[in-house]
């Protein structure tokens, strides 16, 4: 099984620390990269990465606040420099087409085509082996959590029953896995006589929530998930700003993802005030136990 390697290119909140970028993170599977956020610094930590950054083929910016889409125009001026050609396709809230390229052409004429996509409720990419989803958080301006999610596997084909029934070797395989009918020796076959459904597997899902108040849709949407990336800007003792900023606190993500029993929770996009992390841990360990507190670079391999 191919693994889902999740790269964490920086952690911070809407203030760099240092050791810290601002949050993003890039999903990896089945050879496409998706970047989530690109905040100002993505490129340098692109570079330090193990992704190339000519390599990223999706790009879901979740609000159009400053430091979760600034980065794209420096970056954006170096693929060119470096003659990119691939399309790039960029996901953004309404108005975020417009501001980014009013700002682009100032400061850029990419070598490459932009395919900008308007992020709305409900599915934004189906690709062959995997989806992602967008719903609308609470914040300040109009925000979006994401749901990735890898295609369910009914079964898995059984060459030996499809042996047994006298169906011969090539194409006829490939038609009954896609769901077509064929005749052998006038007997109809369809998938099912072919298939083992004992294999079937529920897809993984990484669901990736950022600035944002703590919400139902949250837990709904993050139901069972193997991986919740949320932000956790502030410590309890300061609930008062949180609410006030719209963002969440340790013991608020932790309930989250108690209920919606999710398999890890990640911490990130940390108020610059929290000097030590343990405390996030800690915190949120009272209600969830498997949690970590992400830092840059790290890697989760499913």
């Amino acid at each position: 099984m191919e693994s889902i390697t999740t790269t964490f290119l920086g952690t911070s909140g809407s203030i760099p620390q240092k050791g810290r970028n601002f949050f993003s993170a890039v999903v990896s599977f089945s050879g496409s990269n998706l970047l989530f956020d690109c905040p100002e610094g993505t490129q340098r930590q692109l570079m330090q990465s193990k992704i190339s950054l000519m390599r990223i083929s999706h790009v879901f910016i979740s609000h159009m606040h400053a430091d979760h889409f600034l980065g794209l125009f420096g970056w954006i001026a170096t693929m060119t420099l470096n003659q990119r050609r691939e399309p790039l396709v960029i996901f953004s809230p309404r108005g975020g087409k417009q501001k980014i390229e009013r700002i682009l052409r100032e400061v850029v004429r990419p070598s490459f085509p932009i395919e900008f996509k308007e992020i709305k409720t409900g599915v934004l990419l189906k690709a062959k082996t995997f989806s992602v989803k967008a719903f609308p958080l609470k914040h300040e301006i109009a925000c979006y959590g994401f749901v990735f999610k890898e295609n369910d596997k009914v079964g898995e084909f059984n060459r030996k029953k499809a042996e047994k029934l006298g169906i011969p070797a090539g194409p006829a395989y490939a038609k009954l896995v896609k769901g077509k009918t064929i005749t052998i020796k006038g007997k109809t076959i369809t998938k099912k006589d072919v298939m083992d459904y004992s294999k079937k597997r529920v897809g993984r899902k990484i669901v990736v929530v950022t600035d944002t108040r703590p919400i139902k849709a949250t837990i709904t949407n993050s139901k069972d998930a193997d991986l919740l990336i949320h932000e956790t800007t502030f410590l309890d003792e300061h609930k008062d700003k949180a609410i006030e900023a719209l963002h969440s606190t340790t013991t608020e993500v932790a309930d989250l993802a108690k209920k919606a029993k999710v398999k890890k929770l990640v911490a990130v996009h940390f108020s610059a005030r929290i000097n030590d992390t343990k405390e996030i841990s800690k915190q949120v360990k009272k209600i969830f136990p498997n949690i970590i507190v992400a830092k840059d670079f790290d890697e989760i391999k499913l």
